[in-house]
């Protein structure tokens, strides 16, 4: 059996920042730490941080007043902000730049008069926050479909943008929609959508032609993963996201010569290299690994972290 690891794979800039991150506050503050949301959507890593004594909650009322608590890689809205304000609780965000940049975005359309129709899954902690932001300038939507839907005349000054995370061929097919449909329409002068994403799922994208068997390792709340998963199945390769080795079944090898591995980027690089350890020792896997993209992409720690390390 071959087995293809692609590269790049696994932790972006902006997850490795988040996780570093929530390591130095540990460092500094010890346990009783707090983190609104799963620091990045991956069941390994949050398992780390829970046995190191960090408590991860989805409201603010469960922080304690004058405790410390982080907010995700994946961003939180003003309101979430306000409400740690209002409770005396000390805050470190480790919001990604990338989503920033978005957020950042939404405020300067809706400030300008746009409508914005943002394109993101419903629900996703990433879209929670973006639209939290302008909540009475922003239109959610998914789809073409959706686009169809949509009622805003000619006259509407309308702005689209894209969760970081998501398919770059399926956000492409509803903003094809959206400039069809609404020719004057504006977007940023740069793409939404993550370079992390973008490569990584480039690299399914060429080398699942190569493979019978594509398997993505990643957590099941991970959009950027489950893309991975979806380029797969889009080659007509059998495709799994898995969190690790202990969830692959022997059946999905029966007959595979060759097998594609990838990690969404928050999945850490050790569960990686389980299942590759694991295909090795009861397959006589042979490992191939193939770059299609290089990165070299470094975000810095929030800035009032920094300031915290140089007292």
């Amino acid at each position: 059996m071959k087995v293809i690891l692609a590269n790049p794979r696994g932790f972006c800039a902006g997850v490795n920042m988040a996780i570093e991150c929530l390591e130095e506050v540990i460092r500094i503050f010890g346990s009783n730490i707090y983190v609104y949301h799963e620091i990045v959507h991956n069941k390994h890593v949050v398992n780390r941080f829970t046995e190191q004594g960090v408590v991860f909650v989805d409201s603010v009322s469960d922080v304690p007043e004058n405790s410390i608590l982080v907010f995700s890689a994946h961003g939180v809205s003003p309101v979430i902000r306000q409400q740690a304000r209002d409770r005396n609780i000390r805050t470190i965000d480790a919001t990604c730049p990338l989503v920033t940049k978005v957020h950042t975005e939404a405020i300067k359309y809706a400030n300008a008069g746009y409508n914005i129709i943002l394109i993101g899954h419903e629900g996703h902690d990433e879209v929670i926050g973006t639209m939290g932001e302008a909540p009475e300038s922003i239109t959610l939507i998914e789809t073409p479909e959706e686009v169809a839907a949509l009622e805003f005349s000619e006259d509407d000054k309308l702005a689209y943008l894209t969760q970081t995370t998501l398919s770059v061929d399926e956000a492409g097919r509803v903003i094809e929609s959206l400039t069809k449909k609404y020719p004057d329409i504006e977007s940023p002068p740069k793409a939404d959508i993550c370079y992390a994403t973008t490569n990584r799922q480039e690299a399914v994208s060429e080398l699942a032609q190569q493979v019978d068997l594509v398997l993505v390792l990643g957590s099941q709340n991970s959009s950027n993963s489950k893309r991975l998963m979806e380029i797969g199945k889009s080659a007509k390769k059998q495709a799994y996201l898995i969190d690790g080795v202990n969830e692959l079944l022997p059946e999905w090898l029966e007959g595979c010569e060759a097998i594609l591995i990838t990690a969404g980027a928050s999945a850490p690089e050790v569960v990686v290299q389980e299942l590759v350890q694991h295909l090795e020792d009861h397959y006589q896997a042979e490992v191939e690994n193939a770059v299609v993209r290089e990165e070299s992409v470094r975000f810095p720690l929030p800035k009032e972290l920094r300031t915290l390390q140089s007292k």
